[in-house]
């Protein structure tokens, strides 16, 4: 490759580092080209997979910011760029590499902070954003639930309590019911 070439290749992967929420690192040695398509069918639409030129996908990422993924870059290397949610792709990452035991997640990087591929296998077994929104949702709404429930509560207990003693008084015959206020007298001038 001409200079011009790499440079504009280093632009690309840098922009993409850029422009993506997550990158996940992998070895994709002994994969086949058909299998490789599929692992990019299953990523969807919010992923890239790219086969990459590790010095040049080095020079990229440090150029971006991410320094901390110097040493994955050796043997064949290709990059997941993630731009949409990142539990999705480590789900489709991992459950290939179950089937295809060749594809081997080396780590990555999840909003500028450093993921060994333990940590990727981890974050693909969490829920997906949406499920943990919902779930969220629910939880507000029900804790929104329990405090209509008191602040309903309180002035019925209070109608209730009064009710109960204006019962009680009527069965004592009216026996504790006040007297009409006396009206104050001004003292006759003498």
């Amino acid at each position: 490759m001409a200079r011009p070439d790499k440079a504009a290749a280093v632009a690309e992967i840098t922009d993409k580092f850029r422009g993506s929420n997550a990158a996940v690192l992998t070895e994709y040695r002994g994969l086949t080209v058909a299998q490789l398509k599929t692992l990019r069918r299953s990523l969807g639409a919010n992923a890239e997979y790219a086969v990459v030129k590790n010095t040049l996908t080095k020079i990229a990422a440090n150029e971006a910011g991410i320094t901390t993924l110097d040493d994955l870059f050796a043997g064949p290397t290709a990059v997941a760029f993630v731009a949409g949610d990142p539990v999705e792709s480590a789900k489709a990452l991992r459950d290939f590499a179950k089937d295809n035991p060749a594809l081997i997640i080396k780590g990555g990087v999840l909003d500028g902070k450093p993921l060994t591929g333990d940590e990727i296998k981890k974050l693909a077994d969490l829920e997906s954003r949406e499920v943990l929104l919902s779930k969220l949702a629910g939880a507000m709404k029900g804790k929104q639930s329990q405090a209509a429930a008191l602040f309903q509560a309180l002035p019925s207990k209070m109608v209730r309590t009064i009710e109960a003693l204006r019962a009680k008084v009527e069965e004592q015959g009216g026996a504790g019911t006040p007297a009409p206020a006396v009206e104050d007298e001004a003292p006759a001038a003498e």
